[in-house]
């Protein structure tokens, strides 16, 4: 049981840091994330070196969602840009 209770805070503290060290990529490797001009949640991936598709802009430097749930994806998913690269907050 001692040893128990000696492993246990060890245990848990591995289990803390595995599981912070593990993020969802945005996109795969080779893959860069582009957002959908007009709609606040739509993004794609595009292959590194090809241009955005049609509807689809790059984020601006410096602001690119790099992980689920990261401050730029937090961020992308409540604002619109528009077709006249305007940034407006979704409603």
């Amino acid at each position: 049981m001692r040893t128990l209770t000696r492993l246990l805070p060890l245990l848990t503290l591995t289990t803390v840091i595995a599981g912070c060290s593990f993020q969802e990529s945005i996109c795969a490797g080779g893959e860069y994330p582009v957002k959908a001009i007009g709609n606040a949640t739509g993004r794609a991936c595009v292959a590194d070196g090809e241009e955005p598709p049609s509807g689809y802009v790059r984020y601006p430097d410096g602001q690119v969602p790099e992980h689920l749930g990261d401050e730029w994806d937090t961020y992308w998913s409540s604002r619109i840009i528009h077709e006249d690269g305007t940034i407006t907050e979704a409603s």
